[in-house]
Order: C-alpha cells, then sequence, then structure tokens
C-alpha cells in the first residue's frame, strides 16, 4: 500500500510545481513559499484532526520530537541553501546537484537504516541520478557567472540537507501516525520560512499580492500538504532507498503538466530524457517487488 501513496507523492508534487509557478511570476518566491507553508500546516493539522490523530500527542516520545524537529529544519536549511545557490550561481549546475540528493539518500540509508542496496538497485539510481541531469536543459548563460564557487558549497549542501530529512522524517515517524508527524515538522518549516522572508526584507511585498497569484498559490499550498502525507505514510511503512526515487516522478508529472499549458517544447531529448528517468525506477521497483515476492515464498516455507 505505501507504493501506492509514493506515487501519490510524486503526483501531488508535480502539480505543486505548476501551481507554484502560475503563483510566482510576480510574486517574490521566498514570500511565496512561506505563504504556501501556512496552507500546508492548516491542512496537516486539519488531517490530523480527521483521522483522529490529535490523541497521540501527548504520548509522543522525545525521540520523536527531536527528529521530527531535525527533519523540519533540515528541510528549511535546504531551501535556504538552494535559493542562495540559484542567487550567487548558474541554474543550470544548481538544479544537477541538488537532484544528487536522491542518490545520497539511497547510501544514508544503507548506513543508518541498514536498508538493503544492489548492483541492480545502484544501476537504477544511475539511471536516475542521468535521466535528472539531462532534463536539465544547458543553454549558454547571457550573463557571466560571478567569480569564486561559493555557489556549489550551498548547492552541496541543499542536496545534503534534502537527504537528512528523508532519513530524519522516517526515523521521527516511528511509533506515531505519519499525519501527525508532517504536521509537526512543517510548524519547524513555516518558521523557517517566514525566517527567510524577514531576512531577505521582502515581508512588504505581500500586500501588494496579485489575487490571482495568491490564489495558485493557496491551491500549491494544498498540493504541497497532499504530497508530503502521501510521501510521510509512504517513508513511515516503505524503504527510503525504493520511496524517495519514485517520489523523484514528480519531475515527469511536472513535464506532462508543462506541455499541457504550454510551458515546454517536446523533443526527442526530452522523451530520451524522461524515459531514462521512468525506466530507472520501474526497474527499480519490479526489483523490490520480485525481491520482496522471493523473501516471501521463504518466509512461507521456514513457517511450514
Amino acid at each position: 500500500m505505501w507504493i501506492v501513496f509514493a506515487f501519490g507523492s510524486a503526483l501531488f508534487a508535480g502539480l505543486t510545481s505548476i501551481l507554484a509557478k502560475c503563483g510566482i511570476r510576480k510574486t517574490d518566491s521566498n514570500v511565496a513559499t512561506a505563504i504556501r507553508t501556512i496552507i500546508v500546516l492548516v491542512f496537516s493539522w486539519i488531517m490530523v484532526f480527521v483521522v483522529g490523530a490529535q490523541s497521540e500527542i501527548g504520548s509522543v516520545s522525545g525521540k520523536t520530537w527531536i527528529f521530527l524537529i531535525l527533519s523540519g529544519a533540515a528541510t528549511g536549511a535546504s531551501w535556504l541553501c538552494y535559493f542562495k545557490a540559484l542567487q550567487i550561481g548558474d541554474v543550470n549546475k544548481v538544479v544537477p546537484i541538488d537532484k544528487s540528493s536522491t542518490i545520497l539518500t539511497i547510501l544514508l540509508a544503507f548506513i543508518f537504516l541498514k536498508e538493503e542496496i544492489s548492483l541492480l538497485k545502484l544501476f537504477c539510481v544511475c539511471l536516475i541520478g542521468v535521466g535528472t541531469y539531462l532534463m536539465i536543459t544547458k543553454k549558454e548563460s547571457a550573463v557571466a557567472e560571478k567569480t569564486g564557487h561559493g555557489w556549489l558549497f550551498y548547492a552541496v549542501l541543499s542536496a545534503v540537507f534534502a537527504s537528512l530529512t528523508s532519513i530524519l522524517g522516517k526515523v521521527g515517524m516511528e511509533g506515531i501516525h505519519s499525519n501527525l508527524g508532517t504536521a509537526i515538522r512543517t510548524i519547524v518549516v513555516l518558521i523557517m520560512a517566514w525566517i527567510v522572508v524577514f531576512v531577505t526584507g521582502k515581508q512588504h511585498t505581500i500586500r501588494k499580492m496579485d489575487g490571482k497569484e495568491l490564489g495558485f498559490i493557496c491551491l500549491s499550498g494544498l498540493a504541497t500538504g497532499a504530497s508530503w502525507l502521501c510521501y510521510y505514510k509512504a517513508l513511515q511503512d516503505g524503504l527510503a532507498s525504493v520511496v524517495v526515487p519514485i517520489d523523484k516522478l514528480s519531475i515527469v508529472v511536472t513535464i506532462l503538466f508543462s506541455l499541457y499549458f504550454g510551458y515546454t517544447s517536446t523533443g526527442v531529448d526530452n522523451v530520451a530524457h524522461v524515459s531514462g528517468l521512468i525506466i530507472g525506477i520501474l526497474l527499480g521497483f519490479l526489483f523490490y517487488r520480485k525481491r520482496r515476492s522471493g523473501k516471501e515464498i521463504i518466509d512461507t516455507r521456514d513457517e511450514n
């Protein structure tokens, strides 16, 4: 069942990107992120009360609180580093490094969560990484890149913190309802998001926001909330090394909607890049299913 939630996470994450794009044409991206996080927080807590998980707050262990807070802080730190890298570096170089968090997450899951890793899984990860990298359109920058390599430092930190978000989130979700865990960590993300707004001095732009863009930002927040709920439910029940790559299918969803709304163009290169990403994920999923079926047969024989 957690596989369904993983694919649901990818679907809603893809929708988030399109809705957010419609909402930040004139609105500052940091302000949009902060407002969207408010929607996510409200949505998350509504889901907590809908499923009746609020009664578990008193029984949440200290360990769970620590890891959920750390997970939320890692998300906020990833956003800070990512936008700082974009600000001083070339987007065509920053994004591929940030996307490498998928590979790092699988390695961290192997080291800290003791999840299995194999040569075939590594091969699939390479396909995912190559497919993601090639999907970044390489264009010659009209403006010379700023001197120094400070952007590289922030881009790498963005990927590291994004990976830590998944690992810390999985540990924090143990023994607690996933909806409650998501709601708790969103509080931390909200605080960090608004810190970014005030540090950059963009709080005064809120009053000048276009109503239509505000609507898209709110819808983006709802999609983000749904994606997070699905994502952390999948992480709670499944393998981080499988959930995270599936979640990256959101890129495919985003491209499909971009094609529909005319934000990008079709082409053989786009088809090849998307195909590489899908093949890598499907191979990993099928291999996981095959290993799981074989393991269940062995367990059944042992019981008999």
